[in-house]
């Protein structure tokens, strides 16, 4: 496909509005239910995390000061093995599936048909701002939708980068991005979109199921929470604490499932918080700030 200019927020409500409406006529041409088509639009992503695997770590280094290694694993390869999945099991999972006919439709017979939404918005957070963005996009892609990106503007350099990737290898009315903070949020939030994706804080999670709500729109909230470990008296104390570390601290915290409150038994108190201190030296010297 030849490659088309994202939406900025320099054009205008007027553009961003267009959007959903525009993918919506381009879904009911039919053409994203052909499992060939989306196999091609997973592709043709995970070619760009290859080929511009360089600009992507340096985008993260930018935004986030992220090393290479932990940007490798924690946003680029999440998101390979993501649509390496998806193009395995694609087959399978679009297949209808018979199931069981209540007696008083007797002698009908019933399927489940797994059917795309339509045009589905994706709005991401800045803590892992590729990964977050571009997961749920393969997956809407996967399932034969047309996808608008949001990408966080708190992470200026991936998202301008995931812009620019996405509007010179996808046609528009397949994928686009659009750019910017809080207004064209809002007024993406408000389009009668066909399903929103939104990853982020309780208090914006709550706005966007309002906004949602208008349409009637069906939304997924990934809204973080609260994460307990539990360490048994009996537990190897010292492999405890190093994951319970590495786990907390990694991303300097900001994960959605990093452990937020620790129960350990009795018995096991002393010894636990010895050997996360130790850990925590061991992971990030004498002044971990």
């Amino acid at each position: 496909m030849t490659g088309q200019e994202t939406v900025k927020t320099a054009a205008g409500t007027s553009a961003i509005e267009a959007l959903a409406e525009t993918q919506r006529r381009f879904f009911r041409t039919g053409a994203t239910r052909d499992l060939e088509f989306r196999k091609r639009q997973l592709r043709t992503l995970r070619d760009l995390l290859v080929k511009r695997e360089a600009d992507i770590l340096e985008a993260l280094r930018l935004d986030l000061g992220r090393p290479p290694s932990e940007a490798y694993s924690s946003e680029i390869g999440v998101v390979q093995v993501e649509i390496e999945t998806a193009l395995k099991r694609l087959d399978r999972w679009a297949r209808p599936q018979r199931v069981r006919t209540p007696w008083l439709l007797f002698p009908g017979s019933s399927r489940i048909v797994p059917e795309p939404f339509g045009s589905v918005l994706v709005i991401a957070p800045w803590n892992y701002p590729l990964q977050l963005v571009l997961a749920p996009a393969a997956a809407a892609l996967a399932a034969g939708n047309c996808v608008v990106l949001k990408p966080s503007e708190l992470a200026p350099a991936t998202s301008a980068l995931v812009a620019e990737m996405i509007g010179g290898a996808y046609d528009p009315n397949v994928m686009t991005v659009v750019e910017g903070g809080i207004e064209p949020t809002q007024t993406l939030m408000h389009q009668n979109f066909d399903y929103i994706f939104f990853t982020g804080g309780t208090r914006i999670g709550k706005i966007v199921m309002a906004a949602a709500a208008e349409n009637l729109t069906p939304v997924t909230l990934e809204l973080g929470g609260k994460n307990p470990c539990i360490v048994a008296a009996d537990a190897d104390i010292a492999t405890a604490a190093k994951r319970i570390a590495w786990g907390k601290f990694f991303n300097a915290g900001q994960t959605c499932i990093a452990p937020d409150f620790i129960l350990v038994e009795k018995p096991a108190e002393k010894a636990f918080l010895d050997a996360l201190k130790s850990a925590l030296v061991g992971f990030y010297g004498s002044d971990p700030a």
